[in-house]
This record gives structure tokens, sequence and C-alpha cells, in this order.
């Protein structure tokens, strides 16, 4: 199990050090890092490795990323290889997955990955499906990559979860770190890969810092991670919604309810053993997502825990999914709509019939 810590103050991008993918060490094997530069170190120390990787998508050479997770790349790699696109998310993946077919490793950045849905076509129809098309001729090792989710008050074009949505299709990674330590080996994992991979932040907890080692590491593709051990009830939860689910898991221990966290880490390939083994020990399992309850990750888990341990169930597998309507503006709504942690509680007691 992976060291956790809670986010500490909110970042501001005025004090952090200019040379941000270095971290601060901390004198014992150990840096501290948050989220967003977690990513960039991973994107550093990877691009110095291989000079084939090159970084593109609007706003990331100038400016330093919308989020700033590219900060300074300009810098250390040049114009050749950190490039500004105009707003065109259909061009530019295209230009990618051609680049992919020709040898080099492309990383685009999307804003936000609300406005993938106009290179739909791209990521869909050629980038996930080239190689299969060619009979292996030509791998795509191409890591698609930006803030997923909903962020403060975008309503509701800008508050999409997209992972069950991109893990719908054969040829595509879905990727959902929660953590500094995930973010960093599971972006590793994809720079080296030979597939296209969706890797899904959130913005929200760009800021969110961790120990993590000074020395390298991967996370596989496919490998969860237990961020709470408990024997009542397993909670499934993906990204951001792993700390609404740990935040629940406190509050119901207090009230003598112990939840077993299981971070998927990746949503496809989907760690089912991992689950499976947590709900053989628990007896029940909820499912917390940013996604939709129609065909959600939450679905997906249910099915394939029936076939796996249907007869070890006590109960339904609950889910805890941003609500079916489009996402309010207002606060006190969005509240409402987004699986926070009071509606997590709810559906543990439900589960443990409390």
């Amino acid at each position: 199990m992976t060291a956790f810590l809670k986010p500490r103050r909110p970042i501001d991008l005025k004090r952090e050090p200019i040379n941000g993918y270095k971290g601060i060490p901390l004198g014992d094997g150990s840096q501290l890092l948050n989220l967003r530069m977690a990513i960039c170190q991973a994107l550093y120390e990877e691009m110095k490795r291989d000079p084939t990787i090159f970084v593109m998508g609007e706003e990331v050479a100038q400016y330093n990323g919308a989020y700033k997770v590219t900060k300074d790349l300009l810098k250390k790699f040049g114009e050749q290889r950190v490039i500004d696109t105009p707003i065109t998310e259909g061009g530019f993946t295209g230009l990618a997955v051609g680049a992919a077919m020709t040898g080099l490793r492309p990383v685009i950045e999307y804003m936000s990955w609300n406005f993938s849905f106009v290179a739909f076509d791209q990521i869909v129809s050629n980038a996930s499906k080239m190689c299969y098309m060619t009979g292996g001729m030509f791998p795509i090792p191409l890591v698609m990559r930006g803030p997923n989710g909903a962020g403060p008050r975008v309503s509701s074009q800008h508050s999409h979860a997209v992972e069950a949505l991109y893990s719908h299709f054969p040829g595509l990674t879905v990727v959902s770190p929660s953590t500094p330590y995930d973010a960093k080996g599971l972006m590793k994992t994809a720079l080296r890969g030979h597939n296209p991979v969706c890797f899904l932040e959130n913005e929200m907890i760009y800021g969110l810092e961790q120990e993590i080692p000074v020395e390298e590491y991967l996370i596989p593709f496919g490998k969860g991670d237990i961020k709470r051990v408990g024997g009542d009830c397993t909670v499934v939860a993906v990204s951001r919604s792993v700390h609404w689910a740990l935040e629940a898991a406190e509050q119901l221990a207090r009230e003598g309810i112990e939840c077993e966290v299981v971070d998927p880490r990746t949503v496809k390939p989907l760690d089912i053993e991992l689950i499976a083994a947590s709900v053989r020990k628990t007896h029940r399992c909820v499912v917390v997502e940013e996604c939709y309850r129609t065909g959600g990750i939450g679905a997906e888990v249910a099915a394939q825990l029936m076939e796996l341990c249907f007869d070890e169930l006590d109960a339904p597998v609950g889910r805890v999914t941003t609500t079916e309507n489009p996402m309010p503006y207002a606060a006190n709504l969005e509240h409402e709509t987004l699986p926070k942690p009071h509606r997590i509680v709810q559906a543990v007691k439900l589960a443990c019939y409390r």
C-alpha cells in the first residue's frame, strides 16, 4: 500500500520554485511534490531519456500550460519539442496520430477533456484502431492528457468526467490517478508504452502534496491500490472520488463501520481481481465516481463482481455517481450533484443495513 497524505495548503503558483519539476527534497530519499509537478517531473525525466517524445497543445509552451503542468519544459527542450498549437483539438490530435505512426511519441494536452469531444473521431476512429487495422504495423505511442471532471462553478459544458466514455473503446488505456505518487508512476509507464493512453487528471487535486521517492519507479497499468484497509464495506473510488471516499470512511469509522477504500488507478485495464479480493473480505461494495450512473464504471464493476463473487455479496453493489443532470452553476446545487462524502456515507450505510 502506498503512502498517502491529505492535501496541504492550496498551491500558489507564484510561490512555486522556478524549476518546479525538481520538487522539494526532504533529505530521506524522498521529495515533496504536488500532483501537477509529479506529472511535470515524469515528463521531464522521460523527455530527457527519449528524444522522440514531444509535447503539444494549447498554451503548453510559452504559458507553461493552463494548469502549469508543463512548467519550464520549453526552457529545457526548446520549441521543436514543446509546441503551442491553435485552438484546434481535432487538428493537433490528428497530427499527433500521424506523428506516432512515423516513430515519434507525442504527448498532447487538452486544456480540458471536455474539449476532446471535438477530436472524438480522431481518438476513437484513428488513434484507438490504427494498430489493429494495420496488423500491428503502426503502433500509436500517444499520450493524451489534461484535467477531467468538474471544476468549481464551471457549469454544464465544462464538467464532464469521461472515464467511462473512453473506456468503452478497445485500443484505449484509461488512467485516472488520485495522488502525486500514482500520477508520476503511471505517466512514466504511459510514456514508455506503444498504445494510446487517455491520462485523466483532476484539476481540483493538482495541489495535493505527497512525499514520493527520488529514485525512479513505474506503476504498471491494471494494478490498483488499497488506500485504506477495512473489513465492513469495500468502497471502490476513482480519481478525486478517492479523497471523498476517504473522508466518508473516517466519518463512518466513528460510527463503527470500517471501509476498505480501493483505488483502481486505471479504469481500463481494471484491476477487478483486487476489487473482488476486497469484496470477498467485506462482502459489500459501493462504487464512487464522477461519471453518470447509466453506463458508468460502477455498472461495469457491479456486473463483473456478479460474475466473480456473486455468492460473497451480502448486499447489492451500491453506486454513488454524479446525478443525471447537466451540472448546475450554483455552488449548493453542484454540491448535491457530485458524489460528495455525505452521499457516500448514505450508500455505505444502506449496503451495511444501517
